[in-house]
């Protein structure tokens, strides 16, 4: 009888760890535009608590989505590139970049304009990976049916991924022909209805971001107003009101309105770069290798006017005939006093607000306008406060060399941020020319310099002489000394989190365990690394193909550990440095197992021999990461990834499998469950 209760107990732990999963539920329709032209849509309804990755996140984390269009040649053409909803953005601190993801629902959507006047139908596949706890690697192929209807016709729900789906119809008032694909009876028309009246709902984190956009260029601005070119303006601007107006509340009036006459002209500028440029093309262009050189270029222009090799100035000519308008007086002319402003102050507010629009640019949406707002308020405020209250005027520090001590700090600032961008584009292309440790390098030796330029050891072309150094101007060496001596040990595998997102990850280095960093072993150990084997995580003896890992295990007489992973899997890295690298997981691994690491998402391709059709999926296998992803769905009925499983040395399973398992007593209870086992045979 308890070996009876045993067996269902051993049964019911295996069912509940072998499953396929598939958290996102897909539903796709056609959109007819025109005769030749058609949008094809793509919508995704994600299970709570997965997330799936965006086209565009970025290189070094999680796997990005994934369009091919099969049968484009000679049948139609692409209009632009795959637009797709808004989604979220996260820091990874396990692969330290950050990542564009959905939660809940996305939507995608392609123009194509047809060429082949007799083409019925359009397959496209897509790749992504879904994580939760788990992490899943899925890809999809669907059918687009491409019927000739008129605009007038009912919505046709056509089937593409199940061949036996019903194909039903509802009555539409748009103008444009839709054709959709759903899962269920009951969510054709439950989607399909939604189709046509939904609305896009705002998310919490976008908000966030406008937020941050909107904080930081508020302290740009008021940056701005610490400037030469600003900061002595303000006295006699609002000294002009006070004395021109008749009354001191006109004054007051007239100060006001040129306060929102500033803010109102800045606005404009963003509201053009988002305009010309559009939201969606902003927010890809984050991830585009061109968009991130060029604007390095620019910042490093930027910074170089900052520090006193030249200035930025615009035309006279504009100046000249700003400042007539500005004597017409009432409104007009408030506006273009503000507009004189502007121009007359450009050689220091240029670059901020070219930084301040970058960095807007690459969040997406109506951040160029927020990051106007909050950059102009700052810039507008004083004039508007020291016209109501003039008697602060009297508090109000004197103008002298303090304003161009700050103008050079922020050329400083801005030559190590231009670094973040080349810094992308490196990592998109993954040319490996400026790795952490050169990032880092520069970092410390620009940094290092502004210590020095504010301890008065370096002066530039604008500097007066200095004889004694103000306390403010020695508290803030003392700030970027602490910080520049703060980077330094990152070049010896420091993970340096206050700065967590800006130098590249660890992984994308020379030496990703830091500078100098020796291994800890026997000697020879590397050399001596049996027959197709790696080193692994934290020096741990691996296989990356299981026949072969099978064997030396025959060999040694070991059990194997068999670890389902993947190179874009969060939870794996999470259990690689949370739990297997501790003083209790560690040694088993290293002297009790034989490791095979099976990588799902290895995009090697495999030999035109090895490469089949799976009996159990109908998919094509055709790199490794596809063959090791179809030997867990066919073995253990699993697709998620960490699943770890104890083998004997004969391929045999001792105990049940788990998933992502951050106790580390559990997961070493389960260690030695398997040690046990296989020591009984």
């Amino acid at each position: 009888m308890k070996k009876l209760i045993a067996l269902f107990v051993l049964l019911f732990s295996f069912v509940g760890n072998t499953q396929i999963l598939d958290p996102v539920k897909w539903t796709t329709k056609v959109v007819q535009k025109s005769d030749t032209e058609f949008e094809l849509v793509m919508d995704a309804v994600i299970e709570p608590e997965w997330h799936m990755y965006s086209q565009f996140t970025p290189e070094g984390g999680s796997l990005p989505m994934i369009f091919e269009y099969k049968n484009k040649k000679g049948n139609y053409a692409l209009v632009g590139k795959t637009n797709e909803s808004a989604y979220k953005k996260s820091f990874n601190d396990i692969f330290e970049v950050e990542e564009y993801y959905f939660a809940k629902k996305a939507q995608f959507k392609q123009i194509i304009k047809v060429t082949n006047t007799s083409l019925k139908e359009v397959k496209v596949y897509v790749e992504y990976q879904v994580c939760k706890e788990q992490c899943i690697q899925q890809d999809k192929t669907f059918t687009f049916k491409l019927p000739a209807i008129k605009a007038t016709e009912k919505v046709e729900e056509i089937a593409n991924e199940e061949p036996n789906n019903e194909i039903i119809s509802l009555e539409t008032s748009s103008n444009d022909t839709v054709l959709t694909t759903t899962e269920t009876k009951v969510e054709k028309i439950a989607n399909a209805t939604a189709k046509v009246t939904s609305t896009a709902e705002p998310k919490e984190e976008e908000q966030k971001g406008l937020w941050t956009i909107f904080f930081l260029a508020f302290f740009g601005g008021f940056a701005a107003l610490l400037t030469p070119c600003v900061f002595p303006m303000i006295p006699m601007t609002v000294s002009f009101f006070t004395k021109q107006s008749k009354t001191k509340a006109e004054g007051k009036r007239n100060a006001i309105l040129y306060g929102i006459s500033i803010i109102l002209i800045y606005v404009l500028l963003g509201s053009l770069v988002t305009g010309i440029f559009g939201a969606d093309a902003l927010n890809a262009l984050s991830t585009n290798v061109w968009f991130n050189v060029i604007f390095f270029g620019l910042l490093v222009f930027f910074a170089t006017s900052f520090l006193g090799a030249f200035e930025i100035v615009l035309p006279n000519s504009w100046a000249n005939k700003v400042d007539k308008q500005a004597d017409r007086g009432g409104l007009v002319g408030i506006l273009f006093m503000a507009l004189a402003l502007a121009i007359v102050s450009f050689s220091c507010t240029g670059p901020i607000v070219g930084t301040l629009l970058v960095e807007a640019a690459s969040k997406g949406g109506i951040a160029p306008i927020v990051g106007m707002v909050g950059f102009s308020l700052a810039l507008a405020l004083p004039f508007m406060l020291f016209a109501m209250f003039p008697g602060w005027m009297n508090s109000l520090p004197k103008s002298g060399g303090w304003l161009n001590t700050v103008k050079v700090s922020l050329g400083f600032l801005e030559l190590a941020l231009a670094f973040k961008f080349l810094s992308n584009a490196d990592l998109v292309v993954q040319g490996h020319y400026l790795e952490r440790e050169l990032f880092l390098i520069i970092w410390i030796v620009i940094f290092g310099a502004w210590a020095l330029y504010l301890f008065g050891k370096l002066m530039l072309p604008h500097d007066s002489p200095i004889t004694h150094l103000s306390v403010g101007r020695l508290y803030m060496a003392i700030l970027v000394s602490m910080f520049t001596l703060y980077l330094i040990p990152g070049l010896w595998g420091a993970p340096l989190k206050l700065i967590s997102g800006f130098p590249p990850p660890m992984t994308y280095s020379e030496s990703p365990n830091g500078v100098g960093y020796k291994f800890e072993g026997n000697v020879g150990e590397i050399s001596a690394l049996p027959e197709h084997a790696h080193k692994g995580p934290h020096g741990i003896v691996a296989f990356h193909d299981y026949e072969k890992g099978l064997a030396y295990a025959k060999e040694i007489g070991k059990p194997i550990l068999l670890d389902f992973t993947g190179y874009a899997c969060v939870n794996c890295r999470k259990m690689e440095d949370f739990v297997w690298s501790t003083s209790e997981i560690l040694p088993m691994l290293k002297e009790e197992f034989v490791l095979i690491s099976l990588y799902v998402d290895s995009k090697e391709e495999l030999p035109k021999a090895e490469q089949y059709v799976s009996p159990a999926t109908g998919k094509e296998i055709v790199t490794v990461g596809n063959k090791w992803s179809d030997y867990q769905i066919t073995r253990y009925k699993n697709n998620a990834q960490p699943y770890y499983i104890i083998l004997d040395d004969e391929g045999k399973d001792l105990t049940k499998q788990v998933g992502y398992t951050p106790d580390v007593e559990e997961y070493k209870a389960w260690l030695n469950e398997g040690l046990a086992a296989f020591k009984k045979k």
